[in-house]
């Protein structure tokens, strides 16, 4: 499983570069016309856009992990570990079930842009947002995935407190000096 799951990250994290790369490329394709040739190619603006929609929803829903999200964890953290965890079991569930919920819907609208093309390269607009659905069922999966283990699991604990804080070790008093020294 640990394999399977290793090379599904390897491919995403492929995915991930090769739009990266196509972005970067397109972009400097665009800085080179518009400024040695003096004449701008107009479909790299909107290709360039297109892949960086791709990248940010691929990205978030297959490689970033839960700690490298955006989070309000204020009130969490000053909490029990106990009532710590029935937040995250809240949170998981809220996120299931608005993501999980809105999917058929995104999935329909998605399918109806096809309609729709973009101005320049007429790409149609259902292949330029098809990233969306599958980040909102990753989403849906991983929020699953997570509420499971966190139903099967003892109360997460608080992180560790640094050894050093960031104003540096001539800031500690000496107690806290003697601690550090001791690990």
């Amino acid at each position: 499983m640990r394999s399977i799951l290793t090379l599904g990250k390897r491919i995403a994290e492929a995915v991930a570069v090769m739009l990266f790369l196509a972005m970067f490329s397109i972009f400097l394709l665009q800085v080179f016309t518009r400024y040695v040739l003096n004449h701008p190619l107009g479909w790299t603006i909107e290709v360039c856009l297109i892949l960086y929609i791709w990248l940010v929803f691929w990205t978030a829903a297959f490689l970033l992990q839960e700690s490298e999200h955006v989070t309000f964890s204020m009130l969490s953290e000053a909490v029990s570990p106990a009532k710590r965890r029935i937040f995250m079991i809240i949170g998981s569930l809220c996120l299931m079930v608005g993501f999980g919920s809105a999917l058929p819907t995104v999935v329909d609208y998605v399918d109806f842009m096809q309609i729709e093309s973009a101005p320049i390269t007429q790409i149609p607009l259902s292949y330029v947002y098809a990233i969306f659905p599958v980040f909102l069922l990753a989403v849906t999966l991983r929020s699953l995935l997570r509420l499971i283990s966190l139903i099967r699991q003892r109360p997460v604990a608080r992180p560790a407190k640094p050894a050093v804080p960031a104003t540096g070790p001539d800031k500690l008093s000496s107690s806290d000096q003697h601690e550090v020294m001791s690990k």
